[in-house]
């Protein structure tokens, strides 16, 4: 846990579910936080005194709206100017709801690709200096559906499949420098708006027959930063064996 002291992950929607659990998993072994929110200004400012009363100025808060992609730069600079080192991005922010074909507009694309796709590729791209210095890691969230799809989610599937695309893609460009790129692909963890029955089938296309956890992805995220260091250009599906099921 010693060596994890001086380093610094910008994590973005870390402040809420699958984000919140990731920014703990990492502040647990040492790893200073900034934390990236847009609206959630209640829940970021009670995470920060859970956390730093823990360890003292070991997380910084920075609201910010990410589709203002020539601000992306300002999160890194903000969190190096402040810790003055930077050794992880989780691009862990995105955007989920259903856009049934002949019904998907322009600007509905368009905002699931900003999310989910652009600002990954541009706040990756703005990271790169600091990363190279520390030989640092990117991790990036991706899904399940971006292998198999989700009905009615096709905009989503696709911009999922495009950041597995960008994982592997950065890997290639970014060894040279020394930063591992990966995606972790979560399963089952946290129920969007399903009804009863959705819950039930979903559990039966588990292999282990349970929903899984935040911690689950957080557990994941950490072995990818701290006992991965020849692993790049992977994703590593959390699931509990649903995409055994075709």
């Amino acid at each position: 846990m010693n060596s994890n002291k001086q380093k610094v992950a910008l994590i973005t929607g870390g402040v809420k579910r699958i984000g919140a659990a990731i920014a703990r998993q990492l502040h647990q072994h040492n790893i200073k936080l900034a934390l990236q929110y847009r609206h959630s200004s209640d829940e970021a400012y009670a995470l920060q005194t859970e956390l730093n009363n823990q360890s003292p100025k070991s997380v910084l808060l920075l609201p910010a709206d990410l589709n203002n992609v020539s601000k992306l730069t300002d999160l890194v600079d903000e969190t190096t100017a402040h810790y003055g080192r930077l050794d992880i991005l989780i691009n862990n922010a995105a955007g989920f709801y259903p856009l049934p074909l002949g019904q998907v507009t322009e600007k509905q694309w368009d905002a699931l690709f900003e999310i989910n796709l652009k600002i990954p590729f541009f706040l990756s791209q703005a990271a790169v200096p600091y990363l190279e210095k520390t030989q640092g890691c990117i991790i990036n969230l991706v899904d399940i559906h971006a292998k198999r799809p989700l009905k009615n989610h096709i905009v989503y599937n696709t911009t999922k499949a495009g950041l597995v695309m960008l994982t592997k893609s950065l890997a290639q460009e970014l060894g040279e420098k020394g930063i591992r790129v990966n995606a972790v692909a979560p399963g089952a963890i946290l129920w969007a708006d399903n009804n009863a029955d959705d819950k039930e089938y979903i559990i039966t296309a588990i292999a282990l027959k349970r929903r899984g956890e935040p911690q689950d992805i957080a557990k994941t995220v950490y072995f990818l930063i701290n006992d991965a260091n020849y692993i790049t250009g992977q994703v590593i599906a959390v699931d509990g064996g649903r995409t055994l099921n075709q």
